[in-house]
């Protein structure tokens, strides 16, 4: 482990989210000499974030905690183009309006995780303040004149893209120009110094740094996290019923805190480092715990990752849902649930159209599977017919169905 000198990449370092840094060393003196100001950029082009995006909002937490000044950027005009990165077509275009409205929801989860009050507030920008107001060949004259082509091309982003013969449009490939340009508009706006960003931005985040320089501006800085995977080697941040968002609305606080909850053994030290705010030392106690009692670590990982993004109160009520659903069998009507017309139900609904709607099953496809292998059970009955209709004569007398998939992914269907 790099022995770092300042607080900020010492605390980065020993919980694992420092995968590249461009000048190690002249960072960490920067960064012990005094607060920098560094910044993650998030694209709206979607209503909420999602959990890969938890570990640099993470970084922009550690930067605040270690008396640095935290920057959350807005992708208000760089959401109106797309990062084409890694990539195999051409992202949806979004109006102004529905960048604006992604932008309002996004919003909520900083809230949560950073501080924009106190004596050390974060800041939150827009893009879209500087970029929309650009004039067209003035950039290409001042700003555009900086960037090769040919290094362009070279990029694991874009060079990718075109080896597999996949079209890259003009519009995307200005989108590493803006990105650069934003790191030298916040420098000159914020004196900001980093910007940080996930292993794939690293191309990206370094031509920011090369144009500071180009245009004579200051030396910059670039850090990247690692890409996460789990210790199976699967991508962390994919559920059964699709992307883990950080919006309650998306995916509920009760899935976010299973989804922790069902965290593979040889993960668990590390989602606690990366994950949650408890001290060192006491993330190594409970590393050390084996047996049983890594059910109980699970739980409290769970608990700690869940009230950081929605809440302590609502933490506390998915572990309590989880203990009554699990560990006592009730039915507790505060696990997710799927609302079907009363006059559908009353008709029958198919147990597969069942299973998807309540989020425990992707496809029909995937339903058939979990069926066929015995695992799919109403009101806790197995089911091994995969034609089997429900209907209101199911329904318990909390007057939902209880639907579960193994023994730990449980729903609710009840008549709207």
């Amino acid at each position: 482990m790099t022995k770092f000198k300042s607080d900020f990449l010492r605390v980065l370092d020993e919980r694992g989210f420092i995968h590249q840094i461009s000048d190690p060393e002249g960072l960490d003196a920067l960064a012990a000499k005094g607060p920098i100001t560094g910044y993650v950029g998030y694209d709206a082009t979607a209503t909420s974030i999602h959990i890969g995006n938890l570990i640099t909002v993470t970084m922009l937490y550690w930067l605040q905690e270690t008396g640095h000044k935290a920057i959350s950027l807005m992708g208000g005009g760089t959401s109106m183009v797309g990062d084409p990165s890694f990539r195999d077509d051409q992202r949806k275009l979004l109006t102004p309006e529905q960048i604006d409205t992604n932008i309002e929801s996004i919003k909520k989860v900083y809230g949560r995780i950073l501080n924009y009050g106190g004596s050390n507030p974060a800041i939150m920008v827009n893009n879209a303040d500087w970029l929309l107001k650009l004039n067209y060949v003035e950039f290409l004259r001042d700003v555009g004149r900086y960037f090769s082509v040919n290094r362009m091309l070279s990029f694991d982003s874009v060079r990718l893209r075109l080896e597999r013969e996949q079209s890259l449009s003009f519009l995307e490939f200005n989108y590493m120009i803006m990105q650069g340009y934003d790191f030298v508009e916040l420098n000159r706006r914020y004196g900001t110094v980093l910007q940080m960003g996930g292993s794939d931005q690293w191309g990206n985040i370094i031509n920011g740094v090369d144009l500071s320089h180009r245009m004579g501006g200051p030396q910059l800085y670039a850090l990247t996290t690692p890409l996460l995977t789990k210790s199976s080697g699967e991508k962390m941040g994919k559920s059964a019923s699709g992307a883990v968002w950080l919006n309650g609305d998306l995916f509920s606080p009760y899935d976010f805190w299973q989804y922790f909850r069902n965290t593979e053994d040889a993960d668990v030290e590390r989602w606690l480092k990366i994950f949650t705010r408890l001290p060192m030392d006491e993330i190594a106690r409970l590393a050390a715990l084996g047996g049983s009692e890594i059910n109980e670590v699970k739980k409290i990982l769970a608990t700690e990752v869940t009230a950081i993004v929605h809440g302590r109160e609502a933490a506390e009520q998915a572990a309590a849902t989880a203990a009554a659903t699990f560990e006592a069998g009730a039915i507790d009507l505060s696990l997710p649930t799927a609302a079907v017309p009363a006059g559908e139900l009353k008709a029958g609904i198919g147990i597969q159209a069942a299973l998807v709607q309540a989020g425990l099953a992707g496809s029909n496809g995937e339903a058939r599977r979990h069926i066929a292998s015995g695992a799919v059970r109403v009101n806790d009955d197995v089911i091994e017919d995969e034609r089997l209709t429900l209907s209101d004569g199911n329904l318990l007398p909390e007057g939902v169905i209880k639907l579960s998939v193994g023994k730990k992914r449980h729903a609710l269907i009840k008549p709207a």
